[in-house]
């Protein structure tokens, strides 16, 4: 069984853009744009348990923010298993990870971030 641990140098910085414009939107009340972008760094890092966790952090902080239940449930168990799903390699590809959506279902990849992967030189489906 391969495990997975952390996030790949060439996936890295695209990740963490995501994060930082996620950051810069949500300070700015742009509320949906910092979920977009939240989304897509869970997509970049659903993989590595430690970014994974992460997103799914910053989500259910996202979610007692805005005074959301369902969001704050729904991200609680997403937090405790998500990264060990990611840790095995059993995680629905690209799932945005919100509680509005199942938490196994995979989805497709938007095409911006099928072109991340591959300048970073990282799979989306077997890392």
């Amino acid at each position: 069984m391969k495990l997975y641990t952390s996030l790949p140098k060439g996936l890295k910085p695209y990740y963490e853009l995501e994060l930082e414009k996620y950051r810069k939107e949500y300070a700015s009340g742009n509320l949906k744009v910092a979920w977009n972008h939240l989304e897509r760094a869970h997509i970049l890092g659903q993989n590595y348990p430690y970014a994974h966790t992460f997103v799914h952090w910053k989500m259910l902080q996202f979610g007692f923010a805005i005074k959301n239940g369902k969001e704050v449930l729904g991200q609680l168990p997403r937090l405790v298993f998500g990264g060990v799903k990611s840790f095995v390699g059993k995680v629905p590809i690209g799932n945005p990870g919100g509680a509005n959506v199942p938490p196994l279902k995979p989805f497709p990849i938007e095409k911006e971030l099928q072109e991340i992967f591959i300048k970073a030189g990282v799979s989306a489906i077997n890392p």
